[in-house]
């Protein structure tokens, strides 16, 4: 593999205003990292080129059979004018492992961190300073080869675009309303649950969006074998807290994303006086905890959203309060180690986070 990046040249820039309200994912800077992979080169013709549509044969096997898989990281302005990258190899060694399920090629984990680093570098201006915005990073692999045969591709790219991004959630830190599914899963034993791969939120959009009809934001899935399991929230990993200090959340099944706000909160958990357990937890014994005022708060924990307090479950047609609808002390206490790490106004001991340093004319 050609390890050299190729920089484009663009039209020189006038100073960056990031549109207000930024949003989720809706504002792209303007270059983007592409290389290209095939039998005889592997990959090759790495570059930081201008944002721009993709040409893609519209029998490109990605368009057909769904062989594609994406990630999501983020890149966050210090209050120095300094960015930090925020565990970009973690989340490229996941975006191996699920190249590796869709048969796939895997990317260089060192070559995809320096490119990420690279991108934004040069887009630096895009890098909100706002109280909780960030950059966030989307890495993709495409099979790209035109044929309907049901086959892995023999050609793909590999891309990574960035969008400036406030809350995920339109209230910020603030409880959310999610149902329990029943009459759809999001993944199944042997599936692709474990994989960042599109097919798996494919198949969640009907029930969000029937979710949403209902009054709810997100979709809390069950197991696909019994229904009777937790599993995930929306594109979240799921925890209860019990009492003032004990942390439950599904224990990795093989149709539960890996997640890495998930791990890295299982690893601050105990730093802040709480203790974390990864557990097979059973929807009726939570819906009875929660009735009976065992289980004090309820959050999701993800990339987009960091952690996302839950204050109203619905479950077969009856709605459970939990915490008065109140973001929790548990929830706060590991959101706010988090982002401070995230941000650098706290110390990284764990070496998650990646500092770029930007020249001293481009600091904000």
């Amino acid at each position: 593999m050609n390890n050299t990046i190729r920089i484009d040249e663009l039209p020189a820039e006038t100073q960056v205003r990031l549109p207000q309200p930024l949003g989720f994912g809706r504002h792209f800077a303007r270059r983007m990292f592409r290389q290209i992979h095939t039998a005889e080169q592997g990959w090759h013709d790495a570059r930081i080129c201008a944002f721009a549509p993709l040409a893609l044969d519209p029998a490109a096997v990605a368009l057909h059979y769904g062989q594609s898989v994406f990630e999501g990281c983020k890149a966050y302005r210090r209050a120095d004018g300094d960015i930090n990258l925020f565990r970009v190899d973690a989340n490229a060694a996941r975006f191996n492992a699920s190249a590796e399920r869709l048969a796939m090629p895997a990317v260089d984990v060192a070559f995809h961190c320096e490119a990420i680093r690279r991108l934004v570098l040069l887009e630096r201006d895009w890098v909100p300073s706002a109280p909780g915005a960030s950059l966030y990073i989307r890495p993709v692999m495409l099979g790209v080869e035109p044929t309907l045969e049901v086959r892995s591709a023999r050609e793909f790219i590999h891309y990574v675009i960035v969008s400036p991004v406030g809350a995920f959630f339109p209230d910020g830190f603030k409880p959310i309303a999610v149902q329990v599914a029943h009459d759809f899963v999001r993944a199944s034993p042997g599936g692709t649950g474990a994989v960042k791969t599109g097919g798996n939120y494919g198949a969640g959009l009907l029930g969000t969006e029937r979710a949403r009809a209902a009054g709810y934001q997100q979709v809390l899935w069950l197991d696909g074998a019994q229904r009777r399991y937790v599993e995930e929230v929306g594109a979240m990993n799921i925890a209860f807290v019990y009492g003032a200090k004990h942390i439950r959340t599904p224990r990795l099944s093989g149709s539960i994303l890996p997640g890495v706000t998930r791990d890295s909160i299982l690893c601050l958990a105990p730093e802040l006086g709480f203790d974390a357990t990864e557990e097979r937890i059973d929807i009726e014994e939570v819906v009875r905890d929660i009735e009976r005022g065992d289980v004090t708060e309820v959050f999701g924990m993800g990339t987009a959203a960091v952690v996302a307090p839950i204050g109203r479950l619905g479950f077969r047609g009856r709605d459970l309060v939990i915490n008065q609808m109140l973001a929790g002390p548990v929830a706060g206490a590991l959101y706010q180690r988090l982002t401070d790490i995230q941000y650098g106004r706290a110390a990284d001991s764990h070496g998650w986070v990646k500092r770029i340093e930007v020249p001293e004319p481009a600091r904000v």
